[in-house]
């Protein structure tokens, strides 16, 4: 298809993303072509390995191409973003849990999507251009593909943050926070694929790593977890109007941009994690609980026609802050019965 490039070279199963105008966002059918790639190259002795990668300077994934879903969704048919997520879903579980190792070059943007793509695999590359983000509290909706699991895990309360403001990560703040494993500058990655594809041997990655860029986010962790310490959102956004910093102030100005409700799933999305640790499956059916009700119940449609559709970038939330209790957060995250998401 040519939105992606699925192969085997040498050793290597090679997935590469070619959709470089669109910033390599993942369709519905880029998902199931890459889940169809690794299915057969599971058993087969020939793939030793997988690389993950993607034409154009400016993203390796922006996220996914969720604009059918918004005109679906707008015509009154939830079922189409359902099918697409619940695809998506299982696809970045079964890249999280395959058994042999998979190498995604992470370079420029990686949002969303692309974290579900490259964000689980056994050897996550950044380098100097990587810039990752959940950005989904934007656009009405809630850190998914998997990436509840790894704000969860981060250190401290830096998920919280990164949730809640959608931020950036560099290179060293990634590695800091989690999100990947080496930081290799990219003029060698060119040599290093044609070497994983030669050989076959994931382990010579090592070899080529270098010190990471300095992490800002780790500077300020202790800032973010005095910061970030509040149960709720208003409690969080009163913390910040109360300090003095401009982490604080750029922090306060994404919370009051994102929507209220979506604020508020993630952070009792990411204190269920933490309470109960699990591993990628059970992240990706708590996050299904939303993203089936999203579309109908919740902001999505309203955050994606003014970040993506229209770009105003000037959504009016239906829900605002006061509107949001705990009986609705409870809500878009029941249980869905015979709907729940099986992996």
């Amino acid at each position: 298809m040519p939105d992606i490039h699925t192969r085997i070279e040498g050793r290597a199963g090679r997935i590469t993303l070619t959709r470089p105008q669109a910033l390599n966002a993942l369709t519905h059918d880029m998902c199931l072509a890459i889940e169809t790639a690794i299915d057969a190259w599971r058993k087969d002795d020939a793939v030793a390995l997988v690389i993950l990668d993607a034409q154009g300077e400016r993203a390796f994934c922006a996220g996914g191409d969720i604009g059918d879903v918004w005109r679906a969704g707008m015509a009154g048919d939830y079922d189409l973003g359902r099918r697409f997520w619940a695809d998506e879903y299982r696809m970045n579980a079964k890249l999280a849990d395959y058994p042999k190792p998979i190498i995604a070059f992470l370079h420029g943007f990686v949002m969303g999507g692309g974290v579900g793509l490259g964000g689980h695999v056994s050897h996550r590359i950044v380098g100097e251009s990587t810039q990752i983000s959940m950005p989904e509290c934007g656009i009405g909706f809630v850190p998914d593909v998997g990436g509840t699991l790894l704000l969860a895990r981060a250190p401290g309360r830096v998920g919280d943050y990164l949730g809640l403001t959608s931020a950036r990560m560099g290179p060293g703040d990634a590695l800091f926070a989690g999100f990947a494993d080496l930081f290799i500058p990219q003029a060698h990655w060119p040599a290093l694929t044609a070497d994983l594809c030669q050989t076959g041997d994931a382990q010579t990655l090592a070899a080529m790593a270098a010190p990471p860029p300095e992490s800002a986010l780790a500077a300020s962790e202790g800032d973010i977890e005095t910061l970030f310490a509040g149960e709720t959102v208003a409690v969080i956004e009163n913390a910040l109007a109360a300090a003095h910093s401009d982490l604080a102030t750029g922090a306060l100005k994404a919370l009051r941009r994102n929507a209220p409700l979506s604020m508020a799933l993630t952070l009792e999305m990411l204190r269920r994690l933490r309470a109960a640790p699990g591993g990628i499956r059970e992240a990706l059916q708590q996050e299904y609980r939303v993203s089936y009700r999203a579309v109908e119940q919740g902001d999505f449609l309203e955050g994606v026609r003014a970040q993506i559709i229209d770009k105003d970038r000037d959504p009016k939330w239906r829900f605002q802050a006061g509107d949001v209790t705990p009986d609705k957060v409870a809500a878009m995250l029941a249980p869905l019965g015979d709907r729940e998401l099986t992996l």
